[in-house]
């Protein structure tokens, strides 16, 4: 009985089922997204530094016919393609190219929205080299100051810096199968418990599933996907949670946006507060 135990393989928490999900290969990607609900495309390529990064996508596009600038990352479906687009992870020239998309959206006055399904910037030397970091500091500055509404939509999953360096914006989307966090879970458990193979109890402890980022407010709603599994029926709930809070945010001056913006991401993780007495 010891020796069935020993080899019985761990039940899988809902944690982990989800991360499963969002990971599936055939899973709609980003650009499965922007291709079905936007139409128009104009693509913009390079950094206007060093190179263009085609795991970057930026477009000039419509959302039920008003202009707006899309930026999501690329992962592919052949081989070939994953292993150009670096299975989803964009080098630092990617993220300058995002953020010239999203200057260029504002000097235009075009909203900004972004969708995302990466597990982290391109973590290579060369990309050190040339400032991964940098790259995803500066953009988190300047997407925080866009003086245009700003969506950012999870589609699968959102990792670390890389996904955040697009996802500083008005509204954050995710969806219910996605996740989003601050490191992968076998990241996690090889830091914690020194084991990649306990990634299920970390994927438990790190609360990365729509409904616990929900609640710990860094997300502002999540969107829901098709029982069925049905992806024209995924697309048009995308479309039309998009098109929900982008005329909601229309709605709103810049100058509240920004100062909402602003409030959202100072309160992002506060836990508790503590109330000054006066003593008198």
């Amino acid at each position: 009985m010891a020796e069935m135990e020993a080899v019985r393989p761990p039940e899988t928490n809902e944690a982990w089922r989800k991360t499963e999900v969002a990971r599936n290969p055939q899973r709609l990607h980003p650009m499965d997204y922007l291709e079905a609900i936007f139409t128009d495309h104009q693509e913009l390529h390079g950094d206007r530094g060093f190179s263009d990064d085609c795991a970057m996508y930026c477009a000039m596009a419509r959302l039920d016919g008003s202009p707006v600038m899309v930026v999501c990352n690329r992962k592919g479906r052949t081989t070939k393609d994953r292993m150009r687009y670096r299975f989803g992870s964009p080098e630092p020239e990617g993220y300058r190219k995002a953020l010239r998309a999203m200057k260029l959206a504002e000097k235009f006055g075009r909203p900004v929205i972004t969708l995302i399904d990466l597990a982290g910037a391109y973590p290579g030397l060369g990309a050190e080299e040339r400032g991964q970091g940098e790259a995803i500091a500066r953009n988190l500055i300047e997407m925080s100051q866009l003086r245009v509404p700003t969506i950012a939509l999870i589609t699968g999953e959102g990792g670390s810096g890389g996904a955040l360096a697009l996802a500083v914006a008005d509204r954050v989307l995710m969806l219910e199968n996605a996740i989003y966090s601050v490191i992968s879970p076998e990241g996690c458990a090889s830091i914690m418990w020194k084991d990649s193979g306990k990634r299920q109890k970390a994927a438990a402890a790190l609360k990365y599933t729509a409904p616990d980022v929900r609640a710990l407010g860094c997300v502002d709603d999540v969107v829901a996907e098709s029982a069925e599994g049905n992806p024209e029926e995924g697309i048009a709930l995308v479309a039309q949670e998009l098109k929900k809070h982008l005329s909601a945010l229309e709605q709103q001056s810049l100058d509240d946006l920004l100062e909402q913006r602003y409030t959202k991401f100072r309160n992002i993780a506060q836990f508790y507060t503590i109330d000054t007495v006066t003593q008198s």
